[in-house]
């Protein structure tokens, strides 16, 4: 595998796409932290020398250190898919790092294993695993329908459908709408969008003070901030 400094993601095999977002590896070059915004994902994390973590569903930005020569690599679950597959509901795991033996030892591995091994590892992991697939099916529902109808559209109580998000993503449905919403403006600023009155109103927002809001609720910074922290090179290594 490259272990060339820098940040990388990699495609999971078509097997695993109804769990796994991505495969990822980052190797540091220099003294740092990495700002890690709240995706709606859950990942096992495995850093070399130090063994594995799963990293919670966040609701808040986290920073995390990193030395020179640091190898990190990490499997990032689909929302809805990290209470099926590591066996814990994710509510429990919100906004924490914690132990993989304290979860699931299937993820226990060696802290000095090869990063290539690591991955197949965790590949071999979760083959058999899937994700709650009513949680899946009214996530997709979130742009367009309000809680109470999504409810009616998948013939459940809505106290029975916010319970089952707990379980699967790690909050109920409004708090994965926000987070959602939020990442697609990540991903227009990651592409040097800098019109936020327009973005916001893409996004789904009320106004670009609502996005203003948000924006330093999830990251910790403003969108203009934040775009700058995205174009910069340093927080990928």
């Amino acid at each position: 595998m490259d272990l060339l400094p820098g940040y990388r993601e990699l495609r999971p095999p078509e097997a695993l796409r109804g769990v796994v977002a991505c495969f990822w590896v980052r190797v540091t070059s220099q003294v740092g932290e990495v700002r890690v915004l709240p995706d709606a994902c859950t990942d096992v994390v495995w850093r070399r020398g130090e063994g594995t973590t799963i990293a919670g569903p966040d609701t808040s930005p986290k920073l995390v250190g990193r030395a020179p020569g640091d190898v990190t690599v990490g499997m990032r679950l689909l929302p809805g898919a990290g209470g099926r597959v590591l066996g814990v509901p994710l509510d429990e795991l919100r906004d924490l790092r914690v132990d993989v033996a304290a979860v699931d030892r299937a993820f226990d591995l060696d802290a000095e294993a090869e990063p290539t091994a690591v991955i197949q590892r965790l590949a071999a992991a979760v083959r058999e695993r899937e994700a709650d697939p009513l949680v899946a099916a009214a996530a997709r529902m979130l742009h367009r329908l309000d809680v109470d109808a999504i409810a009616r559209e998948v013939a459940m109580s809505e106290r029975q459908l916010r319970r089952r998000f707990h379980a699967a993503v790690g909050y109920g449905p409004k708090t994965l709408e926000r987070i959602l919403r939020f990442r697609r403006v990540v991903r227009a600023l990651d592409q040097g969008r800098t019109d936020f009155a327009a973005l916001a109103f893409e996004a789904g927002y009320a106004d670009q003070a609502h996005l203003t809001r948000e924006t330093k609720r999830l990251a910790g910074l403003s969108p203009a901030k934040l775009a700058r922290t995205l174009s910069a090179p340093a927080p990928r290594a």
